[in-house]
């Protein structure tokens, strides 16, 4: 440390006099770091001299110092018994394995959100999503949760005890906002900033879904909770996930249903229905596989985006299917 340091001092003596403070700072920085962090001489794990040369390709913050220490140093003067500590410790879990996908749209059914009841929204069931959305959220991941309506009221339902289509889908769209204020209080409530946008402009309710302002949210890590649906008629909330899911350069799309992935057939009325592991966009659609619709599935596709099929009845049921944790069925382009 000692050639360190002298090395330091001799760039301070030669550097301009609007470069002596940062210097200055840098070299205390790195008497400090050798104090807290050092007992033996200024060497490498491996027993060779350390060199300070070379630009610095990581590096972490230390506010309470007010400086910086190059990463590069940390992997210098750690052991490695010291660093798998770290890793392994419960504070670190959600640092130790980074998650693949940095930004997803989760598309949640009306029906999930009903949990055991006939209709309407079951508190346990909303407070249990809302906490796995923010444990996703704290894993680096931007968010965003595009919400059915059928708990309160679905659109072709209604066409069919005579309501007339377009009508009706605008009814249950507005079905969906309900659910969205109400998811968004509730991720609220778990200490997660969120979000409620409609594709329905209502501006006494929720701000009005717009490209750039999704982004902006998201970037904020906020969780962004989205309803309305893509506010037209004829379009499900499926296709909505996949739409929003196209415009706001997702790397995936996380289909929340009852059972745990594609099944060839219904797997409560057919005991002989096989689970896929894995499929492609293009069989999904030619084996008529009804978990989503053929609408949502072709500009999943069109647009190169994933799908993960997996059941939201249990806790923890978003991380973990992220996670690769669990049963699930990942649909590919």
């Amino acid at each position: 440390m000692s050639q360190i340091k002298g090395s330091s001092h001799r760039c301070i003596s030669e550097a301009r006099p609007g470069q002596q403070a940062t210097q200055q700072l840098f070299s205390a920085s790195l008497e400090l770091f050798s104090i807290c962090f050092t007992r033996s001489p200024c060497k490498d794990v491996g027993g060779r001299p350390l060199s300070c040369r070379g630009r610095p390709k990581q590096s972490f913050s230390k506010a309470r110092e007010g400086f910086r220490i190059n990463s590069s140093f940390t992997q210098d003067f750690a052991s490695k018994n010291h660093i798998e500590a770290m890793n392994n410790s419960s504070e670190n879990k959600f640092a130790r394995k980074p998650l693949a996908w940095k930004r997803i749209v989760v598309k949640l059914s009306g029906e999930a959100l009903m949990g055991r009841l006939s209709h309407g929204l079951d508190h346990d069931v909303l407070t249990s999503i809302a906490a796995d959305l923010k444990d996703v959220a704290a894993r680096g991941v931007e968010v965003a949760v595009v919400v059915g309506g059928g708990n309160f009221f679905r659109g072709i339902e209604g066409a069919d005890r005579g309501i007339e289509r377009a009508r009706a889908d605008s009814i249950g769209m507005l079905a969906t906002v309900m659910n969205a204020l109400a998811l968004e209080y509730a991720i609220e409530k778990q200490g997660q900033a969120a979000r409620t946008m409609s594709a329905l402009p209502m501006p006494a309710l929720c701000e009005a879904y717009s490209h750039q302002a999704a982004l902006h949210h998201l970037a904020k890590g906020r969780t962004v909770v989205l309803g309305g649906g893509t506010g037209n008629p004829f379009f499900t909330t499926d296709t909505g996930a996949a739409l929003r899911g196209a415009e706001l350069s997702c790397d995936l799309i996380m289909k929340a249903t009852k059972v745990d992935g594609v099944y060839s057939a219904d797997p409560k009325r057919d005991p002989r229905a096989i689970r896929y592991d894995q499929l492609t966009h293009d069989e999904a659609i030619s084996r008529n596989l009804a978990v989503m619709d053929t609408a949502a599935f072709a500009l999943a596709r069109e647009n190169g985006i994933p799908i993960i099929v997996f059941s939201i009845r249990e806790k923890g049921a978003i991380l973990s299917a992220l996670e690769g944790r669990g049963n699930a069925t990942l649909v590919l382009p």
